[in-house]
C-alpha cells in the first residue's frame, strides 16, 4: 500500500512538474542569446514615414490608459504619471486613431502611426498619444506616415486632439533595424 501512495504521489509530482514547467517557461519566454539573458515582450505593429514597425509599450502617464493597455497586450504597462511631466523637447508623437477603417489599433481602428522613428533626429522612446479623428463625409484611407496625417489636417479631412498622456513606446523593429 506505501508503495501505492508514493507511486500514485511520484506520478502526481511528475505530471505537476511537466505541466508547470513549460507554461511557467512561456510565460518568461527568456533565453540565453550570446551569452547574455533576454526576454521576449508582447509588440505592438504600427506604421512610421509608410513604414511598418513594431514596438512596445512599456509605461504610461494615465491610469486609465495603462489599463486599457494592459488588457490589450496579456502583458503589464506600468503606470508612471511622473511621464506627464516629461519636457516637450524629450517628446515624439503617436497618432491613435478614434474612427476610420477598422483595425487593430488601441481603439479598434487602424494601426498606429509614429513620427520621429528610430535612427532619425527627434526619435524619443516618450510618446505623446494624439488622437486623429476623422471628419463626417471624407473619403477614409489608411494613414502610413505623419506626414499623410498632417496633410489630411491641412484638407480638412482630420482632426487632431493633444491628449497630454505620454507612452514609453521603444521601437523594437524598424526599417533599416531592430533591437
Amino acid at each position: 500500500m506505501l508503495r501505492s501512495v508514493q507511486t500514485k504521489y511520484r506520478f502526481t509530482l511528475l505530471l505537476v512538474l511537466v505541466t508547470l514547467v513549460p507554461m511557467t517557461l512561456s510565460a518568461c519566454n527568456a533565453s540565453t542569446k550570446e551569452g547574455g539573458q533576454y526576454a521576449s515582450i508582447p509588440v505592438g505593429r504600427a506604421y512610421s514615414e509608410g513604414e511598418e514597425i513594431f514596438f512596445s509599450h512599456t509605461e504610461v502617464s494615465d491610469p486609465a490608459i495603462a489599463e486599457k493597455l494592459t488588457n490589450m497586450m496579456k502583458s503589464p504597462v506600468l503606470l508612471v504619471p511622473s511621464l506627464a511631466d516629461a519636457p516637450a523637447s524629450m517628446q515624439a508623437k503617436v497618432y491613435v486613431f478614434e474612427n476610420g477603417l477598422k483595425g487593430k489599433g488601441p481603439l479598434g481602428f487602424q494601426p498606429d502611426v509614429f513620427d520621429n522613428p528610430a535612427g532619425t533626429e527627434g526619435y524619443s522612446p516618450l510618446r505623446q498619444i494624439i488622437l486623429v479623428k476623422w471628419r463626417d463625409g471624407v473619403k477614409v484611407l489608411e494613414m502610413k506616415s505623419a506626414a499623410n496625417i498632417l496633410s489630411a489636417v491641412s484638407n480638412s479631412e482630420l482632426d487632431l486632439t493633444e491628449t497630454g498622456i505620454i507612452v514609453n513606446m521603444p521601437f523594437m523593429v524598424w526599417k533599416g533595424g531592430q533591437r
